[in-house]
């Protein structure tokens, strides 16, 4: 059993050095790698009826793309994401893409996917004893629902001004861009804090 327990301890420590050591052309692969990710999650969609802005997977690829690639690499990550989707990479959600669904309805949520790899990337990155799942769950709640949803509800405000001629009042805002999703956005925020304490070392 200790042997077992070593080894996984040796695994995980290996691999996360040998990642952190990684060149920048490697590490630019891993990004490209974790933008992909993202894109694959965000194909698992829950379209709703009452708001232009669907429940996805893709948060959990941009928790994890900080998580393992760090602060530059992390947000170089979501940065692919978006300016290949722009161009023309049918991996936004519903296998979409282009600049039409980039000021859309979520371009705030959009620009938050770099805000959020970015603060858990620094963060993970400049205190090793962050990556346990209590302290990483808290963090992660932050930069979901602060870095994702403060910029995503501000976009989505403006396009409904733009597309219906008039701002949502506040509640009308939470209830179609934020309300619908905090279950689902809990469960991934578990799920990446819980990757952190397997793979990462302490």
């Amino acid at each position: 059993m200790n042997i077992n327990i070593d080894s996984y301890y040796y695994m995980r420590d290996n691999i996360f050095d040998k990642v952190q050591k990684a060149s920048n052309v490697e590490k630019l692969a891993m990004a490209v790698l974790m933008a992909c990710l993202t894109g694959i999650l965000a194909q698992f969609i829950i379209p709703l009826p009452w708001t232009p802005v669907p429940v996805t997977g893709q948060t959990l690829g941009v928790l994890v793309s900080g998580l393992f690639l760090g602060k530059r690499f992390g947000v170089l990550s979501q940065v692919i994401y978006i300016f290949a989707g722009v161009l023309g990479v049918s991996w936004f959600a519903e296998m979409s893409s282009g600049l039409s669904v980039f000021l859309g309805s979520t371009c705030g949520y959009f620009i938050g996917f770099i805000l959020a790899a970015a603060l858990i990337g620094y963060i993970s990155e400049k205190y090793t004893e962050s990556r346990n799942f209590k302290k990483m769950f808290g963090l992660m709640l932050v930069a979901n629902f602060a870095c994702i949803y403060i910029p995503g509800l501000i976009g989505l405000s403006i396009w409904l001004y733009f597309t219906q001629g008039a701002f949502p009042d506040i509640i009308t805002l939470i209830m179609m861009g934020l309300t619908p999703f905090i279950i689902g956005d809990l469960f991934k925020v578990g799920i990446a804090a819980g990757i952190s304490k397997v793979a990462l070392p302490k």
